[in-house]
């Protein structure tokens, strides 16, 4: 038994020296709408993965509070205040993570506006130009602003965070859905221009979540009052999936992650 204890003891001890395959220490990740609900959920995920967090969105005090979440667990983080509807703003943020950390190993494009139900007919032109302007013209700027630092690492993670609105339309939610279903098709896009360099590039498609953006939108007290939405720390599960290397073999794909919502289920 004396031997036994001891050969167990020595395994334990080597496996304790082995990193998890989700572990992402040593690793920067980028998440952008990290303020609230899946953004916020993916950042802290991530720092209690042991990731340098860079949290970016538009109002200090969320940011701030999210930051001092992660420094809670031990990882380091820094807040930046930029709305991803500026390029200028897009660029301060890149330049910002750099300066800190020497460059983004990981990046998630979460930041996004959610509107309502409004027919096209009554849909104003500045909420369409906004929408796309944030929701997919923003990705692919801080994506581009830092894909030439992952190229030159041979390294990198990008999460393109899509919807269950990116597979198909539906009345009334023609702007969200469209820049949910052009981040599906950035995503193969981008996975076919940079496999070569070691970066891997995939979407999540969440069904419905309770975050505070869907309870704005559609008028709702989330999860008390509909239990088949998901909570958003069920979205940085799979994220934190494809951010690790774990997942070095999946690239170009979106996930479905319907939860409860699956349209399978009726």
């Amino acid at each position: 038994m004396k031997i036994l204890a001891a050969s167990m003891s020595f395994q334990a001890t080597i496996r304790a020296m082995i990193p998890p395959m989700t572990s992402l220490s040593g690793k920067t990740a980028l998440v952008t709408g990290a303020s609230k609900g899946i953004g916020k959920a993916i950042a802290i995920a991530y720092g209690e993965a042991g990731a340098n967090v860079v949290a970016t969105a538009r109002t200090a005090s969320e940011i701030e509070e999210v930051t001092n979440t992660i420094k809670a667990t031990g990882a380091n983080a820094l807040g930046v205040i930029a709305d991803l509807g500026v390029e200028s703003e897009i660029d301060s943020l890149a330049d910002a993570a750099i300066a800190e950390f020497g460059g983004v190993d990981i990046l998630v494009n979460n930041a996004a506006i959610i509107h309502g139900r409004i027919p096209i007919i009554e849909m104003g032109i500045d909420l369409w130009r906004d929408v796309l302007n944030v929701n997919i013209t923003g990705a692919f700027l801080i994506t581009k602003k830092l894909l030439p630092g992952m190229i030159d690492r041979r390294y990198g993670k990008v999460i393109n965070i899509s919807s269950i609105g990116g597979r198909k339309g539906a009345a009334g939610r023609s702007a969200y859905r469209v820049t949910k279903t052009g981040l599906i098709s950035f995503t193969e896009s981008l996975a076919a221009e940079v496999y070569e360099h070691g970066i891997n590039v995939n979407a999540i498609c969440p069904g419905g979540t309770d975050t505070e953006g869907y309870r704005s939108a559609f008028n709702t007290t989330g999860r008390a009052e509909n239990p088949k939405l998901m909570d958003p720390r069920e979205i940085a599960e799979v994220s934190l999936f494809l951010a690790s290397d774990a997942s070095s073999s999946i690239t170009g794909t979106a996930i479905d992650s319907f939860g409860s919502s699956n349209p399978l289920f009726g």
